[in-house]
């Protein structure tokens, strides 16, 4: 089976960086994975993306060395294996608020005796190759997102979920759930004791942590923090970002401030 280099890279301690697809289109997805991200992730629970469009951009993504991850939109077990047989080599889930619904997010993505995903590897056993049978349990990743007031609560007995290979921080839900105003990029110092919580947990536990981000400065900063995987932004928001910049300085106008939406 085709080696899940982003998470060996995790299982060795080292770090990776990646890039958020959020539109539902096939050249966006291909260009971006082209350019050298260690993984790209197909957002089905906020991006303008469904399962048929899941479905062409997996295998564009695969003209690239980049791993293919999707963010599901809920803790559904159908949803998880659904995206895993159409090859996406790990999934995020999110809002994962304890124990039992780790354990529910882990069960979908392996195989008997170790889960009850179902067998059906449609086109991920295209993509995996000869082998995936046996050894896609060791090679998906299984990725929890702690974002919520009862996820902080828990975040010791998630993070220990047999398993479980990482956690994924949404710093815009993390700040709501800690009453925070939301910035996308969260500057305020509680909020990253909190994150620094989680980091300090999942290394107790063994497992990798990631986060999410919008700009350069935060995912140089969660980098230099030791984060496992960081993401460097969307390509929407790499699209709005380079086009404002360049249009105000064609018109020799400021930069029209923007709504932040997390990507």
């Amino acid at each position: 089976m085709r080696e899940n280099a982003s998470l060996s890279a995790w299982r060795r301690g080292e770090q990776t960086v990646g890039c958020w697809l959020s539109l539902a289109n096939t050249y966006s997805a291909e260009a971006i994975a082209n350019l050298g991200f260690d993984w790209v992730c197909i957002d089905l629970q906020h991006g303008m993306v469904d399962y048929p469009d899941l479905a062409r951009m997996l295998p564009a993504i695969s003209t690239s060395e980049a791993t293919p991850l999707v963010r599901v939109p809920w803790n559904e077990p159908y949803e998880i294996m659904k995206v895993l047989d159409a090859g996406a080599y790990g999934v995020i889930v999110p809002m994962v608020n304890n124990r039992a619904e780790a354990e529910q997010a882990v069960a979908a993505c392996r195989y008997p005796p170790l889960g009850n995903r179902s067998f059906g590897p449609i086109r991920a056993a295209l993509y995996g190759g000869r082998g995936y049978a046996q050894e896609a349990n060791e090679q998906i990743a299984c990725i929890a997102m702690i974002e919520t007031k009862e996820g902080i609560d828990n975040v010791a007995e998630i993070v220990s979920t047999p398993g479980l290979d990482a956690v994924y921080i949404g710093p815009a839900d993390l700040a709501l759930a800690m009453g925070l105003p939301v910035s996308g990029d969260q500057p305020q110092e509680e909020h990253l004791e909190m994150v620094k919580h989680i980091q300090s947990a999942c290394r107790d536990a063994g497992i990798a942590i990631g986060i999410h981000t919008s700009s350069l400065e935060y995912t140089q900063k969660y980098l230099e923090l030791g984060f496992n995987f960081v993401t460097l932004g969307s390509e929407s928001g790499h699209m709005m970002k380079n086009a404002a910049r360049e249009l105000a300085a064609a018109r020799g106008t400021q930069e029209q401030q923007r709504e932040s939406t997390g990507y």
